[in-house]
């Protein structure tokens, strides 16, 4: 889009606007990560679940480390009754087992099952397809340059979660006008 389009009556501005000081790769890269939230609803409707059951799948298919209920909850901003109820389900449905924890025996850790790690795959094989596609359009430096770059991304966007407040300012605010003190405090 060109810098015109954003001056249209109606339109915003803000850091999703298309304003001539941004770069081109840098538009491009906020449109791959706005498809790739589009592509978990997509997944989840592939495979008959809910987003946050994908997302839940997601998170433990990518964690280096085991994660039980209450962990997978954190990251998906629930609580955690219901982040049971979404294992339950996820273990119901046959995506996800529950297994002793490697470091703890009293913890359980929650593991995507075989069948579970089949059907993703099976449902997200035309994308990877399409993706290897394009990627088999680069020159070997092209895909060089754009792997280290992607990654570079990564690490950004990975310090910027990290870096963020456990709460929202509003909460905090809230209960220290109220005297409420949380657990680490």
């Amino acid at each position: 889009m060109d810098s015109a389009a954003s001056t249209t009556p109606g339109s915003r501005r803000g850091p999703y606007s298309e304003a001539p000081s941004t770069s081109r790769t840098a538009r491009a890269l906020r449109e791959v990560i706005r498809a790739a939230s589009d592509t978990r609803g997509a997944l989840a409707r592939r495979l008959g679940i809910g987003v946050t059951d994908a997302a839940a799948i997601d998170h433990l298919a990518a964690s280096p480390d085991p994660l039980g209920p209450v962990e997978l909850g954190n990251r998906l901003g629930i609580r955690s009754a219901s982040a049971t109820v979404l294992v339950d389900r996820l273990v119901r449905a046959g995506h996800l087992a529950r297994t002793p924890h490697p470091q703890d025996r009293r913890r359980v850790a929650l593991q995507v099952t075989d069948e579970g790690y089949d059907e993703v795959s099976a449902a997200l094989q035309p994308m990877l397809a399409g993706i290897e596609q394009a990627v088999d359009r680069l020159t070997p430096e092209q895909a060089a340059a754009t792997a280290t770059f992607l990654l570079q991304v990564a690490e950004v966007m990975r310090e910027y979660v990290v870096t963020a407040p456990a709460e929202p300012p509003d909460l905090v605010r809230h209960r220290q006008t109220r005297g409420i003190r949380t657990a680490d405090e």
